[in-house]
């Protein structure tokens, strides 16, 4: 049986309606509350005249046929009830990131054709000034914050809206073919929205398998709801990534999925680390999601610095980028029952697979349990390869996997193309597999060096830098060299009160990589610039070693 969203959480919803659903500040929501406001915000955005105007069957997979929905928001309830409630009315939600200047705006609401925006007040000047430029969005929504903007002309205000609709389940008919749609962080290249259907990326992300990776998939929405109101009584999560990042809204969704409690810290503008660990204890957070070493090492420094208590935190998921050995050695340490979750996927894929570590599992990174349906397949995309194969592919998922990128056939007919028989999401990551369907992932190859012929992956030379315990963070690029073709250079934050030479970063990196793959240069910053998400901007670190 295939599900859409918008239906799995009204059947969770009437069957636990009192539990708490959405817990931020002062804002304690049941699903009862969450479920009327989200379908008060889809009659809303009906009645301005949004909806479907074709149907799946009558598209191609970089094709839409629903109205579009931009989300320009921080974190809090408000961006949740966003997606839930565009989903009821069989609309598109998509995510903006609120850092983005306004060129980058313009670009993003021009590629999604997007014809409505719900957006934090804070962001409206910057809307403001950009909105001759995208004369298809229509409707504007603004959320009331610590800001005091006023109004922007024709923009209605959030609540406002939700109280003047109806609270009726909205008056259409919800699709297993509804889009989810995902824009990449073009933090290598420019943004692309990724085109789910909801059927699928429920199974693929959204905890829509009866055991995780499993690929066995519920046969009844009676299965799902009885998992939520049996299962979900105490799972309490806090994503404290931006929902603008995937990792985050799935761990959110995820968690409706299975009837628990999404929590957020008070502070969602900026990495609060002590405000982190104090929601963690007054909320009895059981699962926390961040987003690798640029999430990590604030959080143990301020753990390590002050007096929490994460007695009731069970595990922690990164998502988005690998949590380094040495971080992860430390968080055992400082909670010795934590289990510890590298997950690995993709915009394009969902989840593919996992690694743990725990006290009594040991501490490692680099190696993953594939889930169902994940395959490496041969450089050249014509064979799917054997677990066990000594070649090196391209880590795949089949089955469940996007229709396309939105607007751009090339790039959806190279991206997932046909192997064996079998469509592929194919999104550019480097892996083999071995005999018992570990992954051993080597990195993505749009950031991969090509030095002295050799292929160099920039992650794992981030990884090993890391290592050195001067240093707080750390990205590799490639530069154009006339002996190498590119050579290795490293961009490095250091701690401080820290000091490390460039030959003390050589000597660690020796101990864990080839000699080939030793950085060339090293390059000395006091920031280094992430994306909100805290994956590394890539194209910020070349333009900074040129």
């Amino acid at each position: 049986m295939e599900f859409n969203l918008a239906q799995i959480f009204e059947g969770i919803a009437a069957s636990i309606p009192d539990r708490e659903c959405i817990v931020w500040r002062d804002r304690r929501l049941t699903y009862r509350q969450v479920n009327e406001r989200t379908r008060r915000l889809a009659n809303y955005l009906l009645s301005r005249g949004l909806g479907v105007h074709a149907e799946r069957d009558q598209l191609a997979g970089w094709e839409s046929g629903q109205d579009h929905v931009a989300l320009y928001m921080y974190n809090g309830n408000e961006y949740l009830e966003g997606m839930l409630g565009t989903y009821k009315a069989r609309l598109a939600p998509f995510n903006v990131n609120y850092r983005y200047v306004e060129e980058e705006l313009v670009y993003l609401l021009r590629d999604s054709g997007a014809r409505a925006i719900i957006y934090h007040a804070s962001l409206a000047p910057t809307l403001e000034k950009i909105r001759g430029e995208v004369p298809d969005l229509e409707v504007l929504i603004q959320v009331a914050d610590e800001s005091g903007n006023a109004l922007l002309e024709g923009a209605v205000d959030y609540e406002k809206a939700l109280a003047a609709a109806s609270p009726e389940c909205p008056a259409v008919e919800w699709s297993p073919d509804d889009l989810y749609i995902l824009y990449t962080g073009g933090t290598t290249g420019m943004p692309k929205g990724v085109l789910w259907r909801q059927a699928d990326i429920f199974v693929a992300a959204l905890g829509g398998q009866v055991i995780p990776h499993s690929g066995q998939e519920f046969e009844s929405l009676e299965a799902v709801v009885e998992r939520a109101e049996l299962g979900g009584a105490n799972l309490r999560v806090m994503p404290v990534a931006p929902f603008m990042h995937g990792a985050a809204h799935w761990s959110a969704f995820h968690t409706f999925n299975a009837g628990g409690t999404v929590v957020c810290p008070n502070e969602v503008r900026r990495l609060d680390a002590a405000d982190i660990w104090r929601t963690v204890e007054r909320e009895k957070v059981q699962g926390m999601l961040i987003v690798g070493d640029a999430f990590a090492v604030p959080l143990l420094e301020a753990y390590e610095a002050g007096s929490h208590d994460a007695s009731c935190l069970m595990f922690l998921i990164t998502g988005g980028a690998i949590l380094n050995e040495g971080l992860k050695r430390r968080f055992v340490e400082a909670i010795p029952h934590l289990a510890i979750i590298d997950a690995i996927g993709s915009s394009e894929t969902g989840n593919q697979g996992q690694h743990l570590s725990s006290s009594s599992a040991g501490v490692s990174t680099g190696t993953f349990t594939a889930a169902e349906g994940n395959v490496v397949i041969s450089e050249d995309m014509t064979r799917i390869l054997d677990p066990g194969s000594e070649e090196m592919g391209w880590l795949a998922r089949t089955g469940r996997v996007p229709l396309g990128y939105l607007g751009d056939r090339d790039k959806t007919e190279r991206t997932f193309p046909v192997v064996e028989g079998r469509r592929c999401a194919v999104p550019g990551d480097r892996a083999r597999m071995r005999a018992d369907r570990t992954i051993e992932l080597y990195g993505r190859d749009s950031v991969t060096i090509n030095s002295g012929g050799e292929k160099i992956f920039a992650e794992e030379v981030e990884h090993a830098i890391k290592q050195h315990p001067g240093v707080y963070d750390a990205v590799v690029v490639g530069r154009p060299s006339d002996r190498w073709g590119q050579e290795v250079v490293a961009i490095v934050k250091l701690r401080e009160s820290e000091r490390a030479t460039e030959q003390d970063l050589l000597a660690e990196c020796a101990k864990h990589l080839a000699r080939y793959k030793l950085p060339k240069a090293f390059v000395f910053k006091d920031e280094i610039l992430r994306s909100p998400s805290g994956k590394p901007d890539y194209r910020w670190a070349k333009a900074q070693v040129q």
